[in-house]
C-alpha cells in the first residue's frame, strides 16, 4: 500500500472528521445562498476548501481499504441566519467545529494523516479568525478550561 498505514481506529478518525466536513459543506451552502459581497466570497472560499478536504477524507478512507460514510440528506444547524452577523457567527462556529473534529484525527497512529489534521486544524481555525476576528482561543478545537487561579507567592516573614 505504498508505506500507507493501516489502522482500523485511524480508518473511523477519518470518517468522523468526513461526516463533519460533510456537515461542513452543507452549512456552507446554505451560507452561501444568505449572504453577499465579501462574506459571499468567504463562505464561498469555505465551502470550496470544504468540498476539497471532503474528497481528500473519501480517498484517504479508500486507500487504507475503509468504507466513507456518505452525506445525510440534510443537517441540523443551531439557527438559519437572517442576516450578515448571524451568517459570519454561524461560519465561525462551523469553522470551529471542523477544528474541534479534526483534533481526534491529530492523534492517529499515521504520521502522515496527524500532519494532515494538524493543517486542516490550521486552516479551520484561520477561516473561524476571519469570520469573526475575536482573540482565538489558546487551544482551538479542545474543550474550554478556566484558568488557573495565581497567586503571589508567599514571603518569608511576611
Amino acid at each position: 500500500m505504498n508505506g500507507v498505514v493501516v489502522d482500523g481506529d485511524d480508518i473511523e478518525k477519518l470518517r468522523k472528521a468526513l461526516a463533519a466536513e460533510h456537515a461542513a459543506v452543507f452549512a456552507y451552502g446554505l451560507l452561501g445562498a444568505r449572504t453577499s459581497g465579501v462574506l459571499r466570497d468567504l463562505t464561498g472560499a469555505a465551502y470550496d476548501a470544504h468540498r476539497a478536504h471532503r474528497d481528500q477524507l473519501r480517498s484517504l478512507i479508500t486507500s487504507r481499504g475503509g468504507r466513507p460514510n456518505e452525506s445525510e440528506p440534510s443537517y441540523a444547524l443551531p439557527y438559519v441566519p437572517t442576516g450578515g452577523a448571524q451568517a459570519a457567527r454561524l461560519a465561525a462556529q462551523v469553522e470551529n467545529g471542523i477544528t474541534a473534529a479534526y483534533l481526534e484525527l491529530a492523534a492517529a497512529r499515521d504520521a502522515t494523516l496527524r500532519r494532515y489534521a494538524a493543517l486542516a486544524m490550521q486552516e479551520s481555525a484561520t477561516r473561524a479568525y476571519a469570520f469573526q476576528p475575536a482573540p482565538p482561543a489558546a487551544f482551538p478545537g479542545m474543550p474550554g478550561s478556566s484558568p488557573a487561579p495565581t497567586t503571589s507567592p508567599s514571603r518569608p516573614g511576611g
